[in-house]
């Protein structure tokens, strides 16, 4: 849980920002924060684990291939990060042709007494999606490729759903907009049964692609997803969040799709870096006081973090709604 002092650093941005409280001392995390050399620090999973929060982040090395850091905090927000990478390319056996490219993107799963991480291995066959777990954070273990290339942005449902594991994915395409799909699978290795969930909407602020972003938590009311939205413009892709809500019993039912973008681009850090006009969650952490902890990257190149209220972002997928399919 945060302090009253970092609870009063939350500020609202502007009226464009109705949604999600902004961290005052944003970003909360830098390349100058990590001490070996690294050019940016993205896209990261946070977790609350034994009291405190583990953050497993992405950084381009200077070589501009990707490899996976961890770093811990007390509050969420003041972040130190551990001497070396904690995920790095396999260097032998099957992961090792698939990860040459580098590891990015993870994301933390929590079920049972383990936590799953999902990241993107790539390579010159393209991008797919690795699972590997952990127990204490320090030590961690590959388990499969759990998709063909062209894939990314897996997450996974911290529960099982009729004896079946559960995830939200994203193929790359070009025959459909680039929707979210579901999958589920026996044993978190081999998965199918996919179907598609949710769509882009024509001129809407993610009219170009959309996929999963944070690991799916539960409220009284359903599932709460954040997911990432990207609108193409005459500057290039804007990269936006927004909130889906699915049925508690039944996540292939969507209950609500928020019409609008929770966040934007705002702040100079997210309006200008790596990747310019991009905020984009890998994680949300949900707290007993009703609120849950956003993180995104900023540009590709620095991390931030904010608070939401949980019932409004469920009011508004229920109440400012759209249709998930068109």
């Amino acid at each position: 849980m945060s302090s009253n002092h970092d609870q009063t650093s939350m500020i609202r941005t502007s009226k464009s920002d109705p949604m999600i409280h902004r961290y005052a001392k944003n970003p909360i995390l830098t390349p100058d924060d990590v001490p070996y050399p690294v050019s940016t620090v993205h896209n990261a999973a946070v977790v609350q684990y034994e009291g405190r929060y583990i953050m497993l982040f992405r950084a381009h090395l200077h070589n501009g291939r990707s490899v996976i850091g961890i770093a811990e905090s007390d509050d969420g927000f003041h972040f130190s990060v551990r001497s070396r990478p904690w995920l790095t390319p396999a260097d032998e056996g099957e992961f090792a042709e698939y990860e040459a490219f580098g590891v990015e993107d993870p994301r933390i799963c929590r079920m049972d007494d383990a936590y799953y991480i999902t990241y993107s291995a790539y390579s010159s066959h393209g991008v797919r999606i690795a699972l590997a777990k952990t127990h204490d954070f320090i030590n961690v273990e590959r388990i499969a490729l759990i998709t063909e290339a062209d894939m990314r942005n897996v997450v996974l449902f911290p529960r099982r759903f009729d004896g079946r594991y559960v995830r939200l994915d994203r193929p790359h395409g070009d025959i459909a907009p680039w929707s979210i799909w579901m999958s589920s699978s026996p044993d978190l290795i081999h998965w199918g049964e996919s179907r598609r969930l949710i769509a882009p909407m024509p001129y809407h602020w993610d009219e170009m692609k959309i996929g999963p972003g944070a690991t799916p938590f539960a409220t009284s009311r359903g599932w709460l997803s954040i997911y990432h939205g990207v609108f193409e413009t005459m500057n290039g892709a804007v990269y936006r969040l927004g909130v889906a809500l699915h049925a508690l019993d039944d996540p292939a039912r969507i209950l609500g799709v928020a019409d609008d973008w929770i966040l934007e681009p705002e702040a100079p850090w997210e309006r200008s870096g790596y990747v310019p006009n991009v905020v984009f969650c890998c994680s949300a952490v949900p707290e007993d006081d009703g609120t849950v902890k956003i993180y995104w990257g900023a540009a590709d190149t620095v991390m931030c973090a904010g608070t939401a209220s949980i019932e409004a972002l469920v009011d508004m997928c229920l109440q400012r709604g759209r249709p998930p399919l068109l």
